[in-house]
């Protein structure tokens, strides 16, 4: 920036330089200190979550915690009050060491001369890359094991082989005259292929697996992808210090990572669990703390990693090791479901109770009821482990990629070479877990009794099944406003609203006006515990006409379709019903909703449901305030280019009614009015 220099010696004879700019930088930083402030101010305290949280065993819990003085992540939350201005703007740059650089009026350019545009940017860049490499891993250790166990190095069986073999032939790949575990082994190949890929070629997931509408959009954007790996490589690359200084461009790779997020980690993850694990089925479960058993060896299972879990399950169910148990003085052996582990485990084989999502896994181990923790990977936060220690709890890692300071690892190695070993790890586990309940008889437990009856299990087959053979009475209702739309409600929970409230109050909102809600992950735990899973809630929850519809089908007003990668369900649904009524997704009265999103794979998922033309709606902000450019691309920019934009609105009653207002517009342009 050019500009004129004044020397000037104060009385001290001090020489100082005041700088005259002919012309103001247009990318000089807003004025967004207010509205983070304004922001701030919405922030919950401990004592609010107390107050308001719609669970009342989230309160006991934390109530009994603060009596025997253990923190938890609220009173960490409280005591990382006030949180910076820069990182909640999204202007604090830390990717090289000449920094860290934040962004002013008074310093618009960090020291490399990136602005608040291309920080903001980056940040979101390596934000979505992140998100991508975490669901990403978790996709390849599961195309791995289905391709292990068709080649004989992993002892399982293919479960789920129809599927696969109807999925393949999708994908092009010639079955007639070839062995399941041929067939496995080629599938398998194709999705490793799209995660790994070196040369462009094409994305078989995205060909064979997305819109051809969609296709023809993101070709035009330019934002094809070459394979995951490469994208997320790329990602890191140019969000560099002196590499990419354009922040549009930074988007452009922004949106072409998050295909790979949705294609090529999402869709292929849940492709290959499917295949080997098969795809579960609707089963009745009782959740919430109060359903856990005294008495037991009680094993928690946390995380996301389905293949040594299944067979901890297995075991863990078996005559040999419930006999085991017993000879100790157990009354049997318990799984609890922590997670998306938990969720997937319970539709797939039964008698795992779903408890709660990460934050509330510090209250559950409070209840000093739990003998064995197993944690694979992703969302098990550090601070588990002085809980667990409070109360003798033992705490097991099992994958390479997590480790726990104080923890047992009795794992998988790094390079896998042990996979062979999966019976005899989880016969391990399971052992010691016995050992375990035998060391922790004389421990104080405290079970809040609060537990309800769920149903989980939801998919497109389950579905089709339950409406008689086709989605055609579920299209008919959507297009006669029946049911005024659909719903896919899913995500973290963060501390920056009541825990778990802003889902249950927008939920409210969208049943009372006739929307059908779908949910997965971590933002179901708490429809699950408040039973809004059950068939009570279609008598006390929906409105009339949706109530009439769920009750011709015997289904709940909430749709649990599972894991947080089984959004790949709900991307079905939403196509059947949208294919039968002969529109695009991007016309539909269809939306995804993150109301308390808070990692990175929590912005990537809802930016994949842009990426399909949705809108996607929360209470949590992007940290990008220092950035009007890079917010107004989120939530104005994308309408044009991807059909959907992002909406936040931290009152969730108000953010709930605005999906109705935007639905009821929707439907006006449809002629469904």
């Amino acid at each position: 920036m050019c500009k004129d220099q004044h020397i000037h010696v104060d009385e001290n004879g001090q020489v100082t330089e005041h700088a005259h700019h002919h012309h103001h930088d247009p990318n000089d930083v807003t004025d967004y200190i207010s509205a983070v402030n304004a922001y701030r101010k919405t922030f919950p305290s401990k004592q609010d979550v107390i107050e308001k949280t719609p669970d009342p065993a989230v309160r006991d819990m934390i109530l009994r915690m603060e009596q025997l003085g253990i923190d938890n992540s609220f009173d960490r939350f409280d005591k990382q009050q006030p949180q910076c201005n820069f990182g909640l703007s999204g202007i604090c740059c830390r990717i090289c060491h000449m920094g860290p650089c934040r962004i002013t009026k008074k310093a618009p350019r960090g020291i490399c001369g990136a602005d608040a545009d291309l920080i903001v940017a980056r940040n979101l860049l390596r934000t979505v890359a992140g998100g991508t490499a975490q669901h990403g891993m978790h996709a390849r250790e599961v195309i791995l094991s289905l391709k292990w166990a068709a080649e004989g190095k992993l002892k399982l069986p293919i479960v789920g082989a129809e599927k696969m073999i109807a999925t393949a032939k999708t994908f092009g790949i010639e079955t007639e005259g070839k062995t399941v575990n041929e067939i496995a082994i080629e599938f398998a190949d194709v999705l490793l292929e799209d995660l790994s890929r070196a040369e462009a070629d094409e994305f078989k997931t995205i060909k064979y697996c997305s819109p051809e509408e969609r296709q023809k959009v993101w070709k035009e954007l330019g934002i094809l992808p070459i394979s995951t790996y490469h994208e997320v490589f790329e990602a890191m690359h140019n969000s560099g210090e002196g590499c990419d200084g354009d922040y549009k461009n930074i988007l452009k790779q922004l949106l072409r990572t998050e295909l790979t997020f949705v294609f090529g980690t999402v869709v292929d993850t849940n492709l290959a669990t499917d295949s080997l694990f098969g795809v579960g089925e609707r089963r009745k479960t009782m959740v919430n703390v109060g359903a856990i058993k005294k008495g037991y060896v009680n094993i928690a299972i946390h995380g996301h990693m389905p293949t040594l879990v299944k067979e901890i399950v297995r075991y863990g169910q078996s005559e040999e090791f419930v006999e085991l148990a017993k000879s100790k003085g157990a009354k049997g052996i318990q799984f609890y479901g922590i997670c998306c582990t938990g969720l997937t485990a319970m539709y797939r084989y039964g008698n795992v109770i779903p408890l709660c999502n990460p934050p509330g896994a510090e209250l559950v181990l409070g209840t000093g009821a739990l003998d064995v923790w197993i944690a694979d990977v992703q969302d098990i936060y550090p601070g588990i482990m002085d809980v667990a220690n409070c109360f003798k709890t033992k705490v097991i890692t099992t994958n390479d990629s997590t480790r726990l300071p104080g923890a047992e690892h009795i794992a998988y190695d790094h390079e896998h070479s042990n996979i062979g070993e999966t019976q005899e790890i989880a016969k391990k586990i399971i052992c010691r877990a016995i050992e375990t309940y035998e060391e922790r008889k004389n421990i104080p437990v405290f079970i809040p009794p609060y537990e309800v009856e769920a149903e989980l299990g939801f998919s497109v087959e389950s579905v089709t099944k339950d409406l008689g053979g086709s989605f055609e009475p579920l299209a008919e209702a959507v297009k006669s406003g029946q049911i005024k739309g659909i719903v896919n409600l899913v995500g973290c929970t963060n501390p920056k609203v009541v825990y778990e409230r802003a889902i249950v109050d927008v939920v409210d909102i969208l049943m009372k006006n006739n929307i059908l809600v779908l949910t997965n992950g971590c933002a179901s735990f708490p429809l699950l515990k408040l039973g809004y899973c059950n068939m009570d809630a279609t008598e006390t929850k929906a409105g009339d006409s949706l109530k009439a519809f769920l009750k011709k089908y015997n289904m709940p007003p909430a749709w649990h379709v599972g894991e947080c990668i089984d959004n790949t369900r709900s991307t079905g649904i939403f196509s059947n019903v949208a294919g039968l009524c002969g529109q695009a997704l991007k016309d539909m009265p269809f939306a995804q909703s993150s109301p308390e999103w808070g990692n990175e794979k929590g912005f990537a998922a809802g930016l994949a449901f842009r990426m399909l033309g949705m809108n996607s709606y929360h209470c949590v902000e992007p940290q990008a305030f220092g950035s009007e450019k890079v917010m107004k691309f989120f939530k104005e920019d994308t309408k044009e280019l991807l059909g959907g934009v992002m909406v936040v609105d931290v009152d969730p009653v108000e953010l709930g009614n605005r999906i109705v207002r935007d639905f009821d517009e929707k439907r006006k342009a449809l002629g469904w009015d």
